[in-house]
């Protein structure tokens, strides 16, 4: 049962913004789509030439005689075109992003997008980086001990199809292992954790890179190492980037709060200026009432206004309260103390004497009766 309120339609106006949004994200699915398309057909045409560039870090540790072979009818085919879309998908990432950025990007705070710009910049960087690696570094190690490590009689000869997958995993490990200074970056920043409680849990951090490589790469000691120790390193970069990001926020705070013109300044934050809101100082009085027009009554005993035409202190007019002078002061408590010994006088006048003694008596040398007492 739906909890939605019967008769209570969506206005005109929130129904055009979904639709405008939705027509927005078909459009920019649609720019990926054709980006992807245009990288791939220009890729096509060499996509066995790609494909063996790809096989060339297996295919030079390959014994004599040997080579890699197809064991399904259309592999031949199907493996350099499965490839050639990956490597369209990969080349074009930098032209998503910004189309997914592009649609995001207007329901965001300034603050964040000054952050979410750099962060999604150096983390497609870094992906890249940690494909360059896998390919440049790790295959030529991993293969030769592989090849080598064959038991005699054994002919090295893999599949197309086994050998895609098993590179394109690496690519993907890799590329995600090179992440880890963004994602120190951002839990210092989002506040999960600080610099401290990382360097203090660096063994731990240690540990869980080689099991991450354990996992995420084939049941060797040499592809395991080779991903834990980048994963090591960067996390030691993303440490040291924070820690500046944390010292300029810092410098930045307290620059702020050194800055006698800055938010807080009662000319220079919201609504200030000359005329804005009421005025501050000793001649200003009491602030007005909300929605009277009409300023409380001076109490008595309060020391005649000061006509000099300063100033109170910017914390007085930043949340209109006025403060009280040290005479003012003095005076109001000499008028509560008068009132309250008044009070007590007639409260013992009530009790030894008679009603119409009361009564005679409570009348003071101004001919008008006193304040009740509220008590």
């Amino acid at each position: 049962m739906s909890k939605t309120s019967p008769g209570v339609e969506p206005t005109e106006e929130a129904t055009e913004t979904l639709l405008s949004h939705l027509i927005e994200l078909r459009d920019r699915v649609l720019r990926m789509f054709i980006a992807v398309l245009v990288v791939f057909l220009i890729l096509f045409p060499f996509a066995n030439q790609l494909y063996t560039f790809l096989a060339d870090p297996l295919m030079a540790h390959l014994p004599e005689g040997t080579s890699m072979i197809a064991i399904e009818v259309a592999a031949p085919f199907l493996i350099p075109f499965k490839l050639t879309l990956l490597l369209a998908v990969a080349i074009s990432i930098p032209y998503l992003l910004y189309q997914l950025w592009a649609f995001i990007a207007p329901g965001l705070y300034q603050h964040e997008k000054s952050l979410a710009g750099p962060l999604v910049a150096s983390s497609t960087i870094l992906f890249y980086l940690g494909m360059a690696f896998a390919y440049f570094v790790v295959f030529p190690l991993i293969f030769a001990f592989f090849t080598a490590a064959a038991p005699e009689g054994v002919d090295v000869m893999t599949d197309i199809s086994r050998y895609l997958d098993f590179v394109i995993l690496l690519f993907i490990a890799f590329g995600i292992a090179f992440e880890m200074p963004v994602a120190t970056i951002l839990l210092v920043t989002m506040g999960a954790t600080t610099t401290e409680k990382l360097a203090a849990k660096r063994p731990y951090v240690i540990v869980g890179v080689f099991l991450v490589g354990m996992v995420l790469t084939p049941p060797d000691i040499i592809s395991q190492t080779l991903l834990a120790l980048p994963m090591w390193l960067l996390f030691e970069v993303g440490l040291i980037l924070a820690r500046i990001m944390e010292r300029r926020k810092a410098e930045r705070e307290t620059t702020a709060d050194d800055d006698p013109d800055g938010p807080d300044d009662p000319e220079g934050g919201p609504g200030g200026g000359p005329g804005a809101g009421p005025q501050s100082g000793p001649d200003s009085g009491p602030a007005p009432r909300s929605g009277t027009g009409t300023t409380r009554p001076e109490p008595a005993g309060r020391a005649p206004a000061d006509t000099s035409g300063e100033t109170r202190p910017s914390p007085a007019a930043r949340t209109g309260y006025t403060p009280l002078s040290e005479a003012e002061m003095d005076a109001e408590l000499d008028r509560i103390e008068a009132e309250d010994a008044r009070r007590g006088t007639a409260s013992a006048g009530n009790r030894t004497d008679g009603p119409d003694d009361a009564a005679d008596d409570a009348v003071d040398e101004s001919g008008d009766r006193p304040e009740r007492d509220p008590r």
